[in-house]
């Protein structure tokens, strides 16, 4: 890695300590599926309660099914909920993004032979690909919900491996996607206008609308740098500032009325979505800037999921909580929703996407 100097590698005995830790959580989550879209194995409910102290306007809340596409889901609600807070009403989908990434790796790899085709990524990610392939709208373009993705970018990459022509591997292509997502259709129908795709994107996303933040010391405050993460597939660089003032961003967008989208590591056992409470089960002290960089650096803060941050709220003894909309649909005490305690955030956080200038 480029930048200033890493962070100091803990000792021997917290090395183990904290592998032990993540152990434990690995167990714990054992019979998830993999990616962003895992699910907990149902838990005790912890019987929390919370004060909602700010609360923005969302879509209802979806559910990715079989796919590793939290990132879309998130930064879709995240800019649905933007323009719900303006009066406009916006409902997106990520099927559409997820059939256009998937031509467009299946193209690259029917030429190169190389690779695979996945869904996996970051929210920035969502932002280009609306920029190029533009975006359609929920009620218009959504998969059957017993899609498997997984299933649809093995089937592409053994048809790009096949030995066809490339106006049969096209065509072969168009109607498998067609079956197994959905028909694209060159317009898009909203409010009684009507919009090209692109068109559509633009009035969705403005440019430069939104800024991509991490806290991490090995480069550093400050200054953006590409961040570090097998999922970082554009190699989007990010804005270097203070944990504490990344959480400061995500308060003040918050209390303005504005959402932030929020990507972190969700493989603590405190993480339950069966209860709608994420916690730490050891809460971080002051020296949190240099714990957080210490799991980063030993890979046990990763970049497993994204959600969209669209309230503030407090516990019965006064800590302060995020509330976030997750995409696995609405089994759960809050209806899909999580609390996510700010201790969580501040040592668990990979990056978050905040509208830019506030």
């Amino acid at each position: 890695m480029n930048g200033t100097a890493r962070a100091q590698i803990p000792d021997e005995s917290k090395n183990q300590y904290a592998m032990m830790k993540k152990a434990i959580a690995i167990l714990c989550t054992c019979m998830i599926i993999a990616g962003c879209g895992r699910k907990q194995p149902e838990r005790k409910a912890a019987g929390e309660r919370f004060t909602n102290d700010v609360v923005l306007k969302t879509t209802p809340v979806k559910d990715q099914g079989h796919s590793d596409l939290c990132w879309a889901y998130a930064m879709l609600a995240t800019m649905e909920t933007e323009h719900l807070m303006q009066g406009d009403s916006v409902n997106l989908s990520a099927d559409y993004v997820a059939r256009k990434f998937i031509e467009e790796q299946a193209s690259r790899l029917f030429i190169t032979r190389r690779g695979t085709v996945s869904l996996r990524g970051m929210a920035p990610m969502l932002i280009h690909l609306i920029g190029i392939y533009g975006l359609d709208h929920y009620d218009a373009f959504h998969a059957d919900s017993t899609t498997d993705y997984h299933v649809v970018c093995r089937k592409v990459q053994e048809m790009a491996k096949g030995g066809l022509s490339l106006r049969q591997f096209d065509n072969r292509l168009s109607a498998l996607l067609d079956r197994d997502i959905h028909t694209c259709i060159p317009r898009v129908y909203m409010l009684g206008a009507v919009y090209t795709p692109l068109e559509f994107a633009h009035s969705v996303c403005r440019d430069n609308e939104y800024q991509a933040f991490t806290s991490f010391t090995h480069h550093p405050f400050g200054q953006p740098f590409i961040l570090e993460v097998p999922d970082n597939r554009f190699s989007d660089a990010f804005m270097n500032v203070p944990i504490d003032s990344l959480v400061s961003i995500i308060v003040r967008n918050i209390r303005h009325g504005h959402p932030v989208c929020w990507e972190g590591d969700i493989s603590e056992p405190g993480f339950a979505f069966q209860n709608g409470v994420a916690t730490l089960d050891d809460n971080p002290g002051d020296d949190v800037q240099d714990e957080r960089q210490r799991e980063f650096e030993n890979h046990l803060t990763t970049d497993d999921h994204c959600m969209e941050i669209m309230g503030l709220a407090h516990d019965s003894k006064g800590q302060p909580f995020f509330i976030m909309k997750n995409s696995w649909g609405t089994d759960n005490p809050y209806h899909g929703f999580m609390y996510v305690s700010v201790d969580y955030v501040k040592m668990k956080t990979i990056c978050i996407v905040a509208p830019t200038g506030l």
